[in-house]
């Protein structure tokens, strides 16, 4: 089984629900039975400080962070990476079991 990066916006109150939105989405579309190469594989993820990302577009740093293998992200059996983008919406990222 190989892995395959995905990008994921979701809402929440929090990143914790944000998350859990993503993954029940990504379940119901995809569905249950794993390696399906999405979010819904994950069952953690990692936020990124916002002044971190400082200026630069989420998603473009999102793709930065997996281009250099940025250890807090670059497994397909580990976290995704979560950037807040403001109004309770959230981005998560990485790879995932496909």
């Amino acid at each position: 089984m190989g892995a395959h990066t995905f990008y994921t916006r979701s809402s929440g109150e929090n990143a914790k629900s944000g998350f859990q939105n993503a993954v029940e989405d990504a379940q119901y579309r995809h569905g249950h039975a794993g390696y399906t190469g999405t979010i819904a594989e994950k069952t953690s993820f990692t936020e990124i400080p916002p002044d971190e990302v400082g200026d630069t577009d989420p998603g473009e740093y999102a793709s930065q962070l997996i281009r250099d293998q940025d250890p807090r992200i670059d497994s397909k059996w580990g976290p995704a990476g979560c950037i807040y983008l403001g109004d309770n919406t959230y981005l998560f990222f990485g790879w995932a079991s496909a």
